[in-house]
């Protein structure tokens, strides 16, 4: 009998083994020696099937940290302290050609990018900010995290970019449709990423954590929190703690090392909110109002929610570490909508829904600052469902009714609103698609 479970025991991990390919394949089979070394150290001893499954449970649990295992799926990149990633980035810069090879593509993309910048400062600061992003992509890169539950949402200086340099990756509810938009609107090309299903990133809220791109809950799984990583979206084993299927909101926060995500549907969760930290779930706490497709975003620097579709408020609150404050009312009972942070401490609300007028798709471009909504402008086409993205000195709004992408620009000095224009059109009717600001080449 205990020869059969061992054998059993031995073909489940097996299975476990069969994972994609990452860049630390030769010490993820390093790695796999030494758990099978233990397992076999632990199981001589045994003398029941208790003592055998308490082996087998610590192997899976050596292989699942094991580089380019379920807890790092990209290898090292995820595990940097691991004592066997440890030993291959000692002299990296001589020794390790993974990370040589990585650091050279970062060094060509860079090179590129300086090369066709116009005189503009802007430009070259992008080019830096996306050599930066690609460096976290690279093993033995340093990476520090930091672990709080208290809301701190400084945020770094945003320098103006042309709308040329801008390229924006767009992941919708199905994930083969993805495709790649340049901020100027001359080009438009499709995108590969890969994911375990088609609809995965479908009623996703999304946001960014340690500069890469996160996605969580949604109709495919409620509690999944998955990373780009490349052009994959990996499941990560950690989970949200609440069960999220949409009109739940997700804002980076701390200087992008945690990310907030609030609300939901149904039930107690449209008050609850969990912050994740890039590794676990921290626990999770309360909001006054209902706030579903309220959304999130930062005013004064803080976590901000406004309106709700179910409950058809026009209620506005501010998250600090003393808990919510009441701010003043929107002036519509609003859902639906998109918030924007600009530098100067105010917050945009985009598009939406009037509850208060019968549901209707309102075009309004409102602003809270110093404590009063105004409204400042318009869309050129109404929507609801859409997702913005601030880049530069201009936020680009890619609706989801009208199809529309739509860019909104502001002057440099108090981010003041200058125009409105139309960029583009979206394939298709893309419910919140998920944004993330990348290089021109990127997954095409």
């Amino acid at each position: 009998m205990r020869f059969l479970l061992i054998i059993l025991i031995n073909l489940a991990q097996a299975s476990l083994r069969q994972r994609d390919s990452c860049n630390n394949q030769e010490i993820n089979n390093e790695c796999l020696a030494v758990c099978d070394a233990e397992y076999f150290d632990c199981s001589k001893n045994c003398e029941n099937s208790d003592c055998l499954r308490k082996c087998a449970e610590e192997v899976i649990a050596c292989e699942n940290s094991c580089p380019c295992g379920a807890d790092c799926p990209t290898g090292c990149v995820d595990c940097p302290e691991h004592p066997l990633c440890a030993e291959e980035c000692e002299d990296a810069q001589l020794n390790n050609n993974d990370y040589k090879i990585c650091v050279n593509a970062a060094i060509c993309e860079l090179d590129f990018c300086l090369k066709t910048c116009p005189p503009e400062i802007g430009c070259h600061n992008s080019c830096y900010e996306n050599y930066t992003q690609m460096l976290f992509l690279c093993p033995c890169i340093e990476q520090e995290l930091t672990t709080t539950t208290e809301i701190s949402t400084t945020t770094t200086q945003i320098s103006p970019i042309e709308p040329s340099d801008v390229f924006i990756l767009v992941i919708p509810y199905k994930v083969d449709e993805s495709y790649l938009q340049s901020g100027d609107g001359s080009s438009q090309f499709s995108a590969t990423i890969n994911a375990p299903e088609n609809n995965y990133a479908s009623e996703a809220a999304h946001a960014l954590v340690n500069g890469k791109l996160h996605i969580f809950g949604g109709n495919s799984d409620v509690t999944m929190i998955a990373r780009l990583d490349d052009c994959s979206l990996n499941e990560l084993t950690v989970r949200l703690n609440e069960q999220r299927s949409s009109g739940h909101a997700a804002l980076s926060i701390e200087n992008g090392e945690n990310v907030l995500i609030c609300f939901g549907w149904t039930g107690d969760i449209r008050r609850t909110c969990e912050i994740f930290d890039g590794s676990t779930t921290v626990s999770t706490f309360s909001a006054d109002w209902t706030h579903n497709y309220g959304g999130l975003g930062l005013y004064k620097n803080q976590p901000t929610s406004v309106g709700s579709y179910e409950k058809e408020h026009q209620k506005a609150e501010t998250l600090s570490a003393s808990g919510w404050t009441a701010l003043p009312d929107h002036p519509k009972r609003i859902s639906s909508h998109s918030l924007v942070a600009l530098e100067n401490q105010s917050m945009l609300l985009i598009g939406g829904r009037d509850s208060g007028n019968g549901g209707v798709t309102q075009s309004g471009i409102w602003q809270l600052k110093d404590e009063n909504w105004n409204q400042i402008g318009e869309l050129l086409q109404a929507d609801f469902f859409g997702s913005a993205i601030y880049i530069g000195r201009s936020v680009y709004y890619f609706g989801y009714d009208s199809k529309a992408i739509e860019r909104l620009d502001f002057n440099e000095e108090t981010e003041e609103l200058q125009t409105v224009s139309q960029i583009g059109n979206q394939p298709g009717n893309y419910y919140y698609p998920v944004l993330f600001q990348t290089v021109s080449n990127y997954c095409i």
